[in-house]
């Protein structure tokens, strides 16, 4: 193992998050849930769920690509590397940012993570205003702020998402940041299992599923939420509807703060994996 003392620290403690992930019990509540959305899903024909499936993915596929060909996104590494050069003056491009110590790319990492959990806790805010045009557009606009979160983490720990591979990576790492707990191992060992296969060539043998069932709680999670802004929007104080402005704002900041959160852990565990020698 190619460590310093610290990076083994910081290993230790990713151990210890991954085993926490697997050790989580599902409640009551969370079974009973389950077993309803397989009752509902199992009344729909095969076909017509992997339709269904095929489309969201495909919508998502065509949404990332459209991130990462924008102008922001390509203004984005500049920005990374500007703040790497103060790091160590050798810094040319992304794929040296990994030359840094694991906890300057953390650094690098956290800042954009901040950036985007304040993105969300305005969109949040104009959201529970409870205008139309915001709530109609709070569930993409999330999407595009967290999709866009996750590339500038692997951007600051030096991986390239402009690739297929990258690209797909990155749809990867936030269909199980938004999974609920009681799921995410399954994820996890699924972008392990890439993490395994060399090179980028295997994106292309069999067509990755990103999406399943268990992508359905986020769009459910959406919907409660929504509903609980029109409730309280009519209730103003002072002429705004503070409370369910609250209620937006804290719950976008809470999920662009879990999402960031995985995404660094994850880009973590994979630099030290492939600094380690790649073993899992």
């Amino acid at each position: 193992m190619d460590w310093t003392k610290r990076e083994a620290v910081v290993w230790e403690e990713l151990q210890e998050w991954r085993q926490s992930m697997f050790e989580h019990e599902p409640t009551d509540f969370e079974n009973a849930y389950d077993k309803w959305i397989d009752q509902v899903f199992s009344l729909l024909p095969d076909s017509l769920q992997i339709q269904f499936f095929e489309k969201v993915d495909g919508w998502l596929f065509h949404l990332n690509s459209l991130l990462r060909g924008s102008q922001l996104q390509s203004e984005a590494p500049k920005k990374i590397l500007s703040v790497a050069r103060s790091m160590s003056g050798d810094i040319e491009t992304l794929a040296d940012l990994r030359r840094l110590s694991v906890d300057k790319l953390t650094y690098l990492a956290e800042q954009q993570a901040a950036r985007h959990r304040l993105y969300s806790l305005i969109q949040g805010g104009m959201t529970g205003s409870g205008k139309a045009i915001w709530v109609s557009s709070d569930f993409l606009a999330m999407l595009v702020i967290n999709l866009r979160a996750i590339q500038l983490t692997a951007m600051s720990f030096g991986y390239n998402v402009q690739s297929p591979a990258g690209l797909l990576e990155t749809l990867k790492v936030y269909h199980t940041a938004i999974m609920p707990n009681r799921l995410k191992m399954f994820g996890w060992e699924d972008l392990m299992n890439d993490l395994k296969k060399e090179g980028e060539e295997y994106y292309y043998d069999i067509p990755e599923r990103v999406t399943d069932q268990s992508w359905i709680d986020e769009p459910m999670k959406q919907v409660l939420k929504t509903a609980l802004i029109v409730m309280f929007a009519k209730k103003k104080i002072s002429g705004q509807p503070f409370l369910s402005m609250l209620i937006g704002a804290g719950i976008n900041y809470r999920t662009t703060r879990n999402i960031t959160e995985f995404a660094l852990k994850y880009y973590q565990y994979k630099h030290l994996l492939q600094k380690g020698g790649g073993e899992l």
